[in-house]
């Protein structure tokens, strides 16, 4: 274990997340988690950690962050700048960061949440199987809460890597504004009407602004009731991607901080689209497309087979994997002079 970093600036809402707790709901504690679970995986995959470790989500903003120990670093998610030191790195690439190199990070231009993944993975205890926040029970992460100004977050043990790594440009997602949205009907529909089913899979929807790591709001056409049934039903077990329709008719997409809900379910999106769910901003616009059983179970597949062939597909360098932080020359001609000659002397080699 080891300091990795100091929060000069937390940005808007940043915690701790990892795959997500779960075999808890029945005491009322959601699986929390990554929302975009192909960032956050991806995430991982650049800095050569496990599955499952422990990332930092950025919502809207990153922040800034002063870097205590060497590590290699990976931003993937959302379009949004980060420069170390003052010089801009790319996305879904790994890079290196030293002590006393400052991160910096700005708005999201597109998406709404990034992921940054840290060599060994963020350290911060284990509470019910899993490293992920979940502030509304101020439970894991760090300290049970977003990161503020001044907090120090540890890093677990892991190997440098030897080579460079990036995503190649074809599984790099494109975030947009309008985005169309795969569900299974039910399990309520029999709540609904044709009429009704049928706004709900014909029209634009808006997201508004109480959009959170609960569930997504959105606004548009009214889905009313069937006449007889009851504005509300018994409360029960609800989970990421149902879409309830509460008494004002407004569709809900529920997320991964929900366990129970007393509204009927329309349709149920599928678990491959949360994370295109999560990326999106207040204002952004949504459609529902009806699928079948068997089509999702389909794209389920296609999915992770995608997610491997990432893996399987990353451009690795055949240089020795160095920073081109600014910083990172000058400190190590200052603590290892006789290493600082080997550096230029193999990167003149290899020129």
């Amino acid at each position: 274990m080891k300091k990795l970093l100091k929060v000069i600036a937390p940005g808007a809402y940043t915690t701790v997340q990892d795959e997500g707790r779960y075999g808890y709901r029945q005491f009322g504690i959601p699986p929390t988690g990554a929302l975009d679970r192909f960032s956050y995986c991806v995430a991982n995959m650049l800095v050569g950690n496990a599955e499952g470790a422990a990332v930092l989500e950025f919502t809207f903003t990153g922040g800034a962050y002063e870097i205590l120990s060497e590590a290699d670093i990976a931003l993937t998610g959302a379009d949004l700048e980060m420069t170390v030191n003052g010089r801009k790195t790319s996305n879904w690439s790994a890079f290196r960061v030293r002590p006393g190199d400052t991160l910096t990070t700005g708005q999201m231009n597109s998406g709404c949440r990034a992921y940054l993944a840290v060599t060994g993975g963020i350290d911060v205890p284990v509470v019910m199987g899993s490293r992920s926040c979940y502030a509304g029970a101020k439970i894991g992460g760090y300290q049970g809460r977003a990161l503020t100004k001044g907090d120090v977050i540890f890093r677990s043990d892991g190997d440098l890597l030897g080579k460079f790594r990036k995503v190649s440009e074809e599984w790099i997602p494109h975030y947009r504004s309008k985005i169309i949205l795969r569900a299974i009907p039910g399990p309520q529909e029999n709540h609904f009407d044709k009429q009704s089913i049928q706004t709900f899979f014909q029209s634009n929807y808006a997201v508004s602004p109480e959009a959170s790591r609960l569930g997504y709001r959105l606004t548009g056409p009214v889905i009313a009731l069937r006449e007889g049934k009851p504005k509300s039903i018994i409360s029960e077990p609800s989970l990421p991607g149902s879409v309830q329709i509460p008494e004002n008719g407004q569709p809900i997409i529920l997320l991964a901080e929900q366990t129970v809900g007393g509204y009927a379910k329309i349709a149920t999106v599928l678990s491959t689209d949360i994370e295109r769910v999560a990326q999106l901003m207040p204002g952004d616009r949504v459609r529902f497309e009806s699928i079948d059983l068997a089509a999702a179970h389909r794209i389920y597949r296609q999915y992770y087979e995608g997610l491997e062939n990432v893996r399987q597909t990353f451009e690795i360098s055949k240089q020795p994997f160095y920073s081109d932080s600014p910083r990172s020359a000058e400190v190590l001609w200052q603590e290892d002079p006789e290493a600082f000659v080997r550096k230029i002397n193999c990167c003149l080699i290899q020129m």
